[in-house]
């Protein structure tokens, strides 16, 4: 199976989480594929949208295996970060933080972004491969006394589910394909466009995104 779009993806993964429309909850995108289902979820169940503001710690010899993650307040390390010189992770730390700092200004002006406390956070992605930038992100989201935090996507691989379901920070995890033969998300829509950011600060203005709460 495969998706058309992000779009129709959003469609189906908005039906899975019907229980929660108009609840206290914030839909949490992850820039920067993760946007427009965020934005389609957040019309259809009537809930504000957010974006999840951090970012992946690459290992410095494969630059998409994340070793951590990195928001301007907090990090988290995995065990695997221990075999990392310290060096590189304090500058990895610095560059994505200046860069983050960029991101927020262009995406949220002066507005600031919604207060997770006490809030059911949905955190949606376009596809999840291992999983380990996820894991990184609700650990610092934790931090911040969600009522709950759940992770819906349409497609995951299989390891990264299990990671999911075994961590004491994910309440739920809904996913629609969890397909054996994993090797990238994009294999799995047929159209599968790159997502800039004019059009995430675009459907963050559309979504209402400053609705205080």
């Amino acid at each position: 199976m495969k998706f058309k779009d992000r779009t129709e993806a959003a469609q189906i993964l908005a039906v899975k989480l019907q229980k929660y429309k108009g609840s206290n909850s914030i839909i949490l995108a992850i820039p920067r594929g993760g946007v427009p289902l965020g934005y389609i979820i957040s019309k259809t169940l009537n809930l504000p949208l957010d974006l999840v503001l951090s970012k992946k710690i690459g290992h410095p010899m494969h630059k998409e295996y994340a070793i951590g993650a990195v928001t301007l307040e907090n990090r988290v390390l995995s065990d695997v970060a221990s075999q990392v010189s310290s060096n590189y992770i304090e500058e990895e730390t610095q560059r994505i933080r200046e860069k983050l700092k960029k991101k927020i200004q262009e995406y949220y002006g002066k507005k600031k972004p919604i207060s997770h406390k006490n809030k059911i956070l949905i955190i949606v992605d376009d596809g999840i491969a291992t999983g380990n930038t996820v894991l990184s992100t609700v650990q610092m989201l934790s931090e911040e006394a969600p009522q709950k935090i759940i992770v819906a996507t349409p497609v995951a691989s299989p390891s990264a589910i299990k990671k999911m379901q075994h961590s004491p920070y994910i309440d739920e995890v809904i996913c629609i394909l969890a397909p054996e033969h994993f090797m990238a998300v994009g294999q799995f829509y047929e159209d599968f466009d790159q997502v800039d950011d004019y059009l995430v600060k675009e459907m963050l203005q559309k979504a209402n995104f400053n609705i205080t709460t």
